[in-house]
C-alpha cells in the first residue's frame, strides 16, 4: 500500500485495535490504536494517535527511529555499492510509494549486515513518516514534519561519520545536516521546488 492508503487505514482504525503492515521471516509488524494513553501523553489526540509495534518469537515491542537508521547504515557498511539505490528507495517510500514496490530490486540483494528484512525496515519508514505527518503533536521547523526523520534517513546511508556518532547525535534531538533537507523544507529560506531525484547529492 502507498502512504496515502496507510493514512486512510491510520485514520478510519478503531480504538484498541491493529492492523498489520507485514509479517516476514517470524517478524510481525502492525500498528495499535489505543484508546487510553499515558499521562505524560494528555496532549496527544486520541483520534491522531496511533503505535507502531513489533512481534519476534516471544518479544512484543516498540521500535523507534533508531531500528530504521542503524539497519540502514549496517547495509550500507557491507555493501557500499548500493548507496544510490538505498537512498533512492526510501526516497520513494518518502515521498508516498509502496514499500514493495520502491524497494523491489533491493529484496533480492544479499546484505551481510542488517537488523531485519528490508521489506520490513520500508514499512517500518513508512509507518514512521506517517506517524509524523499525521499525528505530530508539537510545533515542528520541517515542513512536512517527517522531513526531519528523512533528513537522518539520508543521513545515515551517506555520511561517513562513525555509526556510534551518528547514532549519539539522534539520541541527543540534533537535527540532520542541513544539505540533506533545506531545499525540500517548505519552512526554509532556502525551500526550492522541482527538484532532481537526490538533489542533495550535489551539496
Amino acid at each position: 500500500m502507498d502512504k496515502s492508503e496507510l493514512l486512510d487505514i491510520v485514520k478510519g482504525l478503531e480504538f484498541d485495535t491493529e492492523f498489520v503492515l507485514l509479517e516476514k521471516d517470524g517478524v510481525r509488524l502492525y500498528i495499535n490504536r489505543p484508546s487510553k494513553v499515558p499521562p505524560r501523553f494528555r496532549s496527544y489526540d486520541l483520534k491522531k494517535n496511533f503505535q507502531i509495534w513489533m512481534s519476534e518469537g516471544q518479544r512484543t515491542f516498540r521500535p523507534n527511529h533508531l531500528r530504521l537508521l542503524l539497519d540502514l547504515n549496517l547495509r550500507i557498511r557491507s555493501r557500499p555499492e548500493l548507496k544510490n539505490n538505498l537512498l533512492i528507495g526510501f526516497d520513494k517510500i518518502f515521498y508516498g510509494e509502496d514499500p514493495k514496490d520502491a524497494l523491489n530490486s533491493l529484496e533480492k540483494e544479499n546484505f551481510k549486515h542488517f537488523l531485519n528484512p528490508i521489506l520490513l525496515i520500508g514499512y517500518l519508514a513508512q509507518a514512521f513518516i506517517v506517524e509524523q505527518e499525521y499525528g505530530y503533536n508539537k510545533e515542528s521547523n520541517y515542513n512536512p514534519p517527517s522531513l526531519f526523520l528523512q533528513g537522518w534517513v539520508r543521513q545515515f546511508i551517506d555520511s561517513p561519520k562513525e555509526i556510534d556518532n551518528l547514532a549519539m547525535s539522534v539520541a541527543n534531538r540534533q537535527p540532520p545536516s542541513s544539505r540533506y533537507v533545506d531545499l525540500e523544507n517548505k519552512k526554509s529560506k532556502k525551500y526550492a521546488g522541482n527538484l532532481k531525484p537526490m538533489w542533495y547529492m550535489d551539496r
